[in-house]
This record gives C-alpha cells, sequence and structure tokens, in this order.
C-alpha cells in the first residue's frame, strides 16, 4: 500500500497519489453507464466516451419509455421534442437546447433575455394529447358499436393557466370538449372561456358549494353554457331547488357516486365508502325523491365518481366503470332523465417509462386500452339492463397536459462528499494528539503497512472521533482538524468506502416548482438536456438554493437514489458551471405543480414561454415569453410594499452620507447604490450565471448588472443564429 503509507508514514499528503496499480486493496466500483445503472457507482476515467451513443443514454434514462412519443435524443445528443407525437416529421423535431439558448441568451445576441429557471410550454403537444384522447374513444366506440359519443371536460385545477385553458377550449371544440371547476374562480374562468368554445361543451360544477356557487353555476345556464351541477353533498340540494326557482332556471343537475371500488394506491384515497366526496346509495336515494317531490327528477341527468388519479390497471377501471354503470341503470329505472356517466380522472401516465400496473407512479396501460376498457364496460351493464347507451365524459387532466410542459434548470456547481485534502499539511497534526489518538494513528500506519482494509477504517474512524472530542474541548487547532479529515478521507477512498455520490448544486427552489416531490414524494423523470453522446461519468443527487434540508432531490424514477450525470467540464472537486453550462429538465409535470408551488424563501416561480413547430431554420417560434416574478413580485405577495421599502433604503444611504439629497453621487457611487437597489427589487430571486455582482466597488464606483450590459452587448447573431418568435 505504497500510496497510503507514503501519506501516513511520513505524515504528508503526497501531489498526486495513485492507487490503481496497488493490488492489495481494491479500486472503486468504476459507473459503467449501462441501464439499469447502480447506486454506488463512480466516475469514468476521462475521455471514455468514443463507445457512447445517444441512443445509449435514451436507454439509461429511459426516455423511449416515459417520452415516447414525444420525446427522444437527436444525434446531437441533446433531448429532441417531436411536438406532432409518432406523425412528426424529421424536419419538424425541435432541438430543447436550442429553445434554452434562445429564450436565455442575451437581447444583444437575439436572445430574449429570461432567466432560468424555465417553463417550456408546447401547445403542439397539448392538442396532439387532446386529439389522441379523443381519437382513442372515438375508436373504441366506433369499433364495438356503442351508440353514443364521449365528450370530455378538463379539470381546470390541474393547471389554470390563462393559455393553457384557452388552448383547450379551442383545440377542443370541434370535439365538444369542455372543462371542470371545483371552486369560484374556477367557475367564473370556465365560464369566461367556454363563450369562445363549443355551446355543446359541457361545464361540470364539482366541489362542495355554497349559495353562491350554486347561484353562479345557474347564472352560466341562463348564459347557455352547458352546466352541470353535481351534488357532493346532500344539502347542496335544497340550495340548487330554491336558487333555480328564484332565478327562473331550469337546472342539470348530477350526483357524484361513492363506489365500493377502491383504488388502493397512493392516489385513491378519495375513492371508496370513506372518501371526501360523493354522495352513498342511501343519499342517492334520497336525492331521487326529493327530486321527485319537486316534480324536477328530469333534472337530474349525469353521473359522476372518481376512483382516483393514476388508476393503475385496466382490472380496477372495469371494475369501477361497471359499479358505476349499475348505479347509472337503476338511476334510469327510479325515473331520471340520465344522458351522462362521468367516470372522473384517473387515466394515468407513465412516469418512469416501466409500464407498470405495480407502480403509482406509472400505469399497465395506454390511451386506446382506457378507452376500449371504459366503452365496453359502460356497454355491457346498459345492453344487460335495456339502457340506452350514455355519453361518456372523462375528466382526464394529468393526461391531457403533464407532457406538454417542460420545467427547465441550470446546474451551477457540484461537491464531491469526503474529498481527501492534499493540501492540507500533515506534518504537524502529530503535535497536538492525545496520547490514545496518537495510538490510534500508529495502529493506522501499521494497518495500512499490512494492507488490512477494515483495520485501517476501524482505526481511522477511531481516531477521527477521538480527535472531534479534542477540538469539541479546545486542546486541537482547526487546521490539524482539517488535517485528521484529510487523512481518514484518504483511507476511505483508498479502500473504496469513500460515497462517490456528488452533490449537485441546482438553480432552483424544489418547493415552487416541484412541490409534488417535497410533499407526497411524488417522481417526475429527470434527466440532463444535452451532452448525451457523452458517457455520463458520475452520479449526483440535487440540491435546491433553499435554506431547507429537504431542498433536495435524492430519489429519481427506476427506484434510483442518484442520478447518472455528467462531470462539468473542467470539472474538480468544487466547481461552477462558467461557460460550460449544464442544463437539466423535469419532464411531464404539466399537472398541478405550478399551481401548487409556494413561496418558501420567497423563491417565486419561474420564467415561462410557449413554443409552437414553424417552418423556420431551427423548427420553432417562441409565440409568447413571461419573465419570472421578480423580488419585488414576491414581496409584495407577503404584503410587503417594495416602493416604500426601496424609499426607506434610499433615505438610509442618504444619511450614510453616500448620496445628497438631490440624488447626486456623494463621494463616488451613491446613486448607482440607489440604482443597485432599485434593480434588486426588479430582478428575479434566483442567480444569475455569469453576472457582474450588484453594487460590488471599483475604483470607488459602484456597478451593476450583467457582463453583456456592462459591456454594450453589441454583438449580433450571426446568419446561422436567425431565430423566428413573436410575442403574441
Amino acid at each position: 500500500m505504497p500510496a497510503l503509507a507514503c501519506c501516513v508514514d511520513a505524515a504528508v499528503a503526497p501531489p498526486g497519489y495513485a492507487f490503481a496499480g496497488d493490488s492489495s486493496l481494491p479500486a472503486p466500483v468504476p459507473f459503467t453507464g449501462e441501464p439499469p445503472a447502480t447506486n454506488g457507482a463512480s466516475a469514468l476515467p476521462t475521455g471514455e466516451h468514443s463507445h457512447w451513443s445517444p441512443a445509449r443514454s435514451a436507454a439509461l434514462y429511459r426516455i423511449d419509455g416515459w417520452g415516447a412519443p414525444y420525446f427522444s435524443v437527436n444525434t446531437s445528443g441533446n433531448i429532441s421534442v417531436r411536438p406532432y407525437g409518432k406523425n412528426t416529421l424529421p424536419h419538424q423535431e425541435i432541438d430543447l437546447l436550442k429553445i434554452v439558448k434562445k429564450v436565455s441568451g442575451p437581447k444583444s445576441a437575439g436572445g430574449l433575455g429570461l432567466q432560468l429557471p424555465l417553463i417550456v410550454r408546447l401547445p403542439d403537444v397539448l392538442q396532439n394529447r387532446l386529439e389522441s384522447l379523443q381519437s382513442a374513444f372515438d375508436f373504441a366506440i366506433q369499433s364495438q358499436g356503442y351508440e353514443s359519443h364521449y365528450q370530455g371536460v378538463f379539470p381546470v385545477k390541474c393547471n389554470q393557466d390563462r393559455f393553457i385553458v384557452e388552448d383547450i377550449v379551442k383545440f377542443g371544440s370541434a370535439f365538444r370538449f369542455g372543462l371542470e371547476a371545483g371552486s369560484k374562480p374556477e367557475l367564473l374562468l370556465a365560464m369566461s372561456c367556454l363563450c369562445k368554445g363549443s355551446p355543446d361543451a359541457l361545464l361540470v360544477c364539482n366541489g362542495f358549494k355554497d349559495a353562491d356557487y350554486i347561484a353562479l353555476a345557474l347564472v352560466a345556464r341562463k348564459l347557455a353554457l352547458n352546466t352541470v351541477i353535481v351534488l357532493e353533498q346532500e344539502e347542496e340540494l335544497d340550495l340548487v331547488i330554491d336558487l333555480s326557482q328564484k332565478l327562473h332556471v331550469r337546472p342539470v343537475i348530477g350526483v357524484r357516486a361513492k363506489l365500493r371500488t377502491k383504488h388502493a394506491g397512493h392516489f385513491g384515497s378519495t375513492s371508496g365508502e370513506k372518501g371526501k366526496f360523493g354522495l352513498t346509495t342511501t343519499q342517492i336515494l334520497r336525492v331521487v325523491r326529493r327530486l321527485e317531490q319537486a316534480g324536477m327528477l328530469d333534472s337530474l341527468q349525469l353521473l359522476h365518481f372518481h376512483i382516483g388519479s393514476q388508476i393503475p390497471s385496466t382490472d380496477l377501471l372495469v371494475d369501477g366503470v361497471s359499479e358505476a354503470a349499475q348505479i347509472y341503470c337503476e338511476l334510469f329505472r327510479l325515473g331520471a332523465h340520465m344522458r351522462v356517466i362521468d367516470i372522473g380522472g384517473g387515466l394515468g401516465i407513465d412516469y418512469d417509462g416501466s409500464k407498470s400496473s405495480e407502480s403509482d407512479i406509472s400505469v399497465g396501460y395506454g390511451l386506446e386500452e382506457y378507452a376500449m376498457a371504459v366503452v365496453r364496460a359502460v356497454q355491457y351493464v346498459c345492453d344487460r339492463k335495456s339502457v340506452k347507451h350514455p355519453v361518456i365524459c372523462s375528466e382526464s387532466g394529468r393526461a391531457l397536459v403533464s407532457h406538454h410542459s417542460i420545467l427547465i434548470f441550470e446546474a451551477v456547481s457540484a461537491r464531491v462528499h469526503g474529498s481527501p485534502a492534499s493540501s492540507l499539511g500533515l506534518h504537524c497534526f502529530e503535535e497536538g494528539l492525545s496520547e490514545e489518538a496518537y495510538v490510534d494513528y500508529r495502529n493506522l500506519s501499521a494497518a495500512v503497512a499490512n494492507g488490512e482494509n477494515e483495520t485501517c477504517l476501524h482505526y481511522a474512524h477511531q481516531l477521527k472521533e477521538r480527535c472531534v472530542d479534542q477540538f469539541k474541548a479546545g486542546s486541537l487547532g482547526i487546521e490539524q482538524l482539517a488535517a485528521v479529515d484529510g487523512l481518514c478521507d484518504l483511507v476511505s477512498h483508498v479502500v473504496g468506502a469513500a460515497d462517490p455520490v456528488r452533490t449537485y448544486h441546482v438553480n432552483l427552489s424544489i418547493f415552487t416548482c416541484i412541490p409534488d416531490f417535497w410533499g407526497i414524494g411524488q417522481l417526475f423523470p429527470i434527466v440532463p438536456i444535452h451532452r448525451l453522446h457523452q458517457r455520463p461519468g458520475v452520479r449526483g443527487i440535487l440540491s435546491d438554493l433553499t435554506c431547507d434540508s429537504d431542498g433536495k432531490i435524492d430519489k429519481f424514477i427506476g427506484g434510483e437514489s442518484s442520478l447518472p450525470l455528467h462531470e462539468f467540464e473542467g470539472g474538480s472537486e468544487i466547481v461552477a458551471g462558467g461557460s460550460g453550462k449544464y442544463y437539466l429538465g423535469m419532464f411531464l409535470g404539466g399537472a398541478y405543480e405550478e399551481a401548487l408551488g409556494g413561496l418558501h424563501n420567497l423563491f417565486g416561480g419561474p420564467s415561462v414561454v410557449r413554443v409552437s413547430q414553424s417552418d423556420g431554420p431551427h423548427s420553432f417560434a417562441v409565440t409568447r415569453a413571461m419573465p419570472g416574478p421578480s423580488c419585488g413580485d414576491v414581496l409584495r405577495v407577503m404584503q410587503h410594499e417594495p416602493e416604500l421599502m426601496f424609499e426607506t433604503l434610499k433615505h438610509r444611504a442618504e444619511e450614510c452620507g453616500l448620496e445628497d439629497d438631490d440624488g447626486m453621487t456623494n463621494n463616488g457611487g451613491g446613486s448607482l447604490i440607489s440604482s443597485g437597489l432599485a434593480l434588486s427589487f426588479h430582478n428575479m430571486p434566483y442567480l444569475v450565471a455569469g453576472s457582474s455582482c450588484c453594487m460590488m466597488t471599483n475604483s470607488s464606483a459602484y456597478y451593476y448588472g450583467d457582463e453583456d450590459n456592462c459591456n454594450g452587448g453589441s454583438t449580433a447573431a450571426g446568419d446561422d443564429d436567425h431565430w423566428s418568435y413573436c410575442f403574441a
């Protein structure tokens, strides 16, 4: 064990130790990059990329599983978007890295100057998802001879963004596609959007309701919107009857049934007899009698149920749909004018590419299998009861919007856990050791000489513990403690016991941008969006900017506790991104994440761009761009007043003699301090890559801004960098 023996016996760290030729100690197991990856893999030797390929990265990150048919890896090693799914032609594919460069590039070079993190929305993908869902049901209905039709609704709780909802109404108009609301503000936005949709589109009103909610839904009915008030509680019926008579509106009423069929997974807590929403069979019968007494039984036209999100298998789906269809037929028999069966949500997506029915983050079916199972189940029950086939409605939000939204963020630095320090001198640390610690040190030296790996680790650990105790007692200096730490880390590396997993620090707030990971442990595919033609040489976890220990991602699809990643260019133990930026993407996050995100540490939401396929040189056009919330914006949400805050700080600058009352500079730089403070309120809370420090002094002058702005930014875009974009 010559290298370690040299370090321990001479008490001097060698300038460059090499363990590969030391046969007495096993080398750490190298990370091969082959799927499925193992959690304990270490870095590859530099330059081992010759036999790697984009296809191998696609398999490693399971892109062909969770990403099909919308995402793939192109020949440049970048993630490519296929906006029309399997119908996308080669020249229509969009390089995701080119979008990021266009959007984040400086305006002086033809970019949009937006700051990361960034959400890229792809309306073409959204349209394709809606059309694919409709086509799946149309095919099932036609092939089975089903004697009615399908018309879905989008539950706006999945993503209330104005342009997403408006797109769904526009794309779905030909299919009578409607909206579902669960609160008064959601109902208002649904009413407004559906004024431009199909007059036959359903407006399904779910959720707990008070008099104002019900009155608003009845007004929607008066506005010629196809509104259905779904009873979640029995008490809501009296309000509906009373208010409809006062407003002279004949309501259309639905009931939500609590089924016995229960979804056992994480998302099934709303199902079963003890579910949060819906009526029992006893309550449903009382509703029927009450409507009959009021002469309004013909108003009862819809049955709604919800097994739970992410239904894992068609077997469970058929079980629930069959039970609900029986209730539907019984309501028809009792005299209700039943017309629609609303199967709720539950159409799942495959987050990990496993196509497994045994997982909370995957499903064992596709759109076609889902639609066929629903149609057959409803048809079978209705035919047996001689009941006319109902309109089939679904509230498939997650399946519609998840794929069309991508969160892009940047890794800004990386740290190796327990990296041995070679520059700290070990020659003096013996002097302060206690007698027990010195014995451990000599025993460590003997174990090294004898090549006894386990004994080395034992004495290294014991030595470190004794030195920590000495440091706490004040009898050991910080330099000596650091030397011992370096020595013990060196021992761990030699014997292969060191943790090879790195921490990549990312310019992101997990609480704001990926709240479901923190809140319920929801896993999303996270992948580098470029350099996929290179073998990933290390494994890492992701740590965000927040001052919270939960602000990290250490669980990934495939049951992994770390993610295959690439070294930073010119990588070292602690590295900054520099000019070699490293971008990662979180995919399939278009549902719920934006609405659920908070303001932990006052990090606001990301910038957002809307990107459509075009015939330009780069196959895309940025049709809308929205910067993320500024520091002033997030402060204002918490009831602060940025304008008054700025005036307070400016006044303090004047009191400190940095600025005269008339705003002129005093002793150099005063007015620029005010300018810097003002810009601080206007900038996003996230880190700005490559920017100069706000209000740093240089020759008694203060400056602020990124290098491009400071230098005038006269660089123009070349011929190859002409981009097609507009602001709608």
